[in-house]
């Protein structure tokens, strides 16, 4: 998500954070910082916006220093300014961090600092660790990482920097990556291996709960006990361009793979240990909940097919009628609103012009409008009522992959939160789905040790201009985003459709050896989903079937089978896109299309 660079060592730290900080932008962000250390104090420089609003703000007087670190912030609390930009720093001024991640327990450690007389300047959760530095430093770094991490719940990779102690940064990890460059009389820290390239290729990839003492001579890294750990040099054999990707030879393939990292930051801090959902942020009152008599969703492309599965959702456990539009088409047909219908609008980029259009005229009818976004302080966030933010980072590639599967993951704590409120489902109910939520990152992991098997019947689709999805109710919502997934990035004709429409003019369009991708997850749609497996077998199509391990012998007449690990049948649909997701990549890599740009498509679609 964020950016982080450190640097210790003989040389001028500016420059070289800012040059490792454009090295990082491709990961997206909304504001920019530095700190360093300059004659015994710290100096800081923050703004919002671009590196180069920083670069401007800075001006010809540039900060002096050998050692520094830097940050780009992509939001996740509070909105984009110069406050809540990284770094942080205490009350005193004499400790700054900066931090990818989410602090879960942000807000009882603030309000304990804050009873302690510390004061706060920003919104963020991060600025409860350059607080806590303050608190617990005992003229060790290290020990005060160590208490820290003792006392944080939550994901992090965090550098903290001192003028108490200006020979050295620690550093550490949790669920949020962290290296570190290793160089000749100067060290180096960043999130992201291509802000290193320039200076090193040798580094320390750092575990979850190690953190490291840096120095401009040596790095020691310890656990959280304080036991030094033995670390082996990994030397990065990957260009430039590689390295933002990790490796992976395409944006897209990257973005499907952080999805068990994505869904679990969505679902950090707002599932309890004890299987209850608590959406802080939500803001709306329980007893306007209750009040409620339709629930309009709305959004456009990738977001509609989350807003499909969501409406499945919302009416099977709110009880209440939902409507799903896609945007373009919401005012134009005059819907019927008033204050007693929630709007749901959905939109990765939250600046989706069709889609504030449709959340202006709902604010106008007086409906409570929710938002679902991926970027904080965008348009559909500052505009709507109450907010909900996927937690899923940056996305590069136009195709959306972990957008969606967040978004799912948002209107299911959602639909889990206001049933809770207004009395639809029972507590036992909301802990047995949380507990299926929470094992949902390891099974997407599962899923992706398995894409090998995925190539073969990507292979089959590539040789043809038409592949055709079928499914029964969440299925069929599955198929849809399926189908999209195939078409924008292989420029394969692919269309999908609800199972028992088969009859009523689909067939026609079935011919030998035609690749048709059968979903069946819903147990009490089984035995209707493979009579209609049959009828297109009939026709000599090739057919992958996507089911449940559970299932897999019910799977008749399928020429492949593709099994996803066994969850409760209302969440299967976070599972089943993994491989149609999979499936759509390879399927265009075959075909030589540009994956991660292709034709005529953009990212964010900002005019009608």
């Amino acid at each position: 998500m964020c950016g982080i660079v450190g640097y210790i060592g003989e040389r001028q730290a500016y420059p070289i954070l800012i040059e490792g900080l454009k090295k990082l932008e491709y990961r997206g962000y909304d504001s920019a910082g530095v700190a360093l250390l300059c004659n015994g104090s710290l100096e800081l420089a923050k703004s919002v916006g671009r590196l180069a609003a920083l670069e401007e703000k800075v001006g010809q007087v540039v900060p002096s220093g050998c050692t520094g670190i830097g940050h780009t912030r992509w939001a996740t609390h509070g909105r984009p300014s110069d406050a809540n930009a990284h770094p942080h720093s205490d009350c005193s001024g004499e400790f700054v961090v900066i931090h990818n991640g989410i602090i879960e327990n942000y807000l009882p450690l603030r309000n304990w600092l804050q009873s302690l007389g510390h004061r706060f300047c920003s919104d963020t959760d991060t600025e409860v660790l350059a607080h806590l530095a303050e608190h617990f430093y005992n003229g060790n770094l290290g020990d005060t990482m160590r208490k820290i991490m003792a006392h944080v719940h939550g994901s992090y990779g965090l550098v903290l920097m001192t003028s108490r102690e200006p020979e050295v940064l620690v550093c550490a990890r949790k669920d949020s990556p962290l290296i570190i460059g290793l160089g000749e009389g100067e060290n180096f820290i960043a999130s992201d291996i291509p802000a290193l390239l320039k200076y090193t290729r040798k580094t320390y990839l750092l575990n979850d709960g190690e953190l490291a003492l840096v120095t401009k001579s040596a790095v020691r890294v310890e656990n959280a006990q304080g036991e030094r750990l033995a670390k082996q040099v990994f030397h990065v054999k990957w260009d430039a361009v590689s390295a933002e990707k990790e490796g992976y030879e395409h944006f897209m393939r990257k973005e499907i793979h952080e999805q068990a990292r994505a869904v679990r930051d969505t679902m950090r801090g707002r599932l309890t240990e004890d299987g209850q959902v608590t959406l802080h942020e939500l803001g709306l009152l329980p007893e306007r909940v209750r009040a409620l008599h339709k629930i309009a969703i709305v959004a456009c492309g990738t977001a509609y097919h989350a807003g499909l599965v969501g409406k499945y959702v919302f009416e099977k456990l709110l009880r209440i009628p939902v409507e799903v539009d896609i945007a373009s088409e919401f005012r134009y047909r005059e819907p019927l609103l008033s204050p007693d219908t929630l709007v749901v609008v959905i939109s990765q980029s939250g600046e989706t012009a069709d889609t504030l259009a449709a959340l202006r005229l709902a604010k106008e009818k007086g409906c409570p409008v929710i938002a679902v976004t991926n970027v904080v302080g965008s348009s559909v966030s500052r505009e709507a009522d109450h907010i909900v933010y996927t937690w899923a980072g940056p996305e590069i590639a136009v195709a959306s992959t972990k957008a969606y599967t967040t978004q799912l993951i948002v209107l299911y704590l959602l639909a889990l939160q206001l049933g809770a409120w207004n009395g639809t489902v029972e507590a036992s109910e909301i802990a047995r789905i949380a507990a299926a939520l929470q094992e949902l990152p390891a099974q997407i992991d599962g899923l992706l040790h398995k894409e090998e098997l995925l190539k073969d019947f990507s292979r089959r689709i590539s040789a043809w201009e038409d592949a055709f999805f079928i499914g029964r109710g969440l299925d069929w919502a599955v198929a849809l985003e399926a189908s999209l997934k195939l078409k924008e990035i292989s420029y394969i004709h692919a269309e999908a459709y609800a199972a028992g429409e088969l009859k009523h003019g689909t067939l026609a369009l079935i011919t030998e050896n035609i690749p048709v991708i059968a979903l069946a997850t819903q147990p009490h749609l089984y035995e209707k989903m493979w009579s209609n497996v049959q009828e297109v077998k009939a026709r000599d199509a090739q057919i992958l079937a996507i089911t449940m391990e559970s299932e897999e012998t019910k799977s008749q007449g399928a020429d492949a089978i593709f099994t996803v690990p066994a969850t409760l049948p209302l969440l299967a649909p976070v599972l089943t896109v993994i491989p149609l997701q999979l499936i759509a990549y390879h399927t265009a890599v075959l075909r030589g299309c540009d994956v991660d740009k292709p034709r005529n498509l953009a990212k964010s679609v900002t005019v009608e």
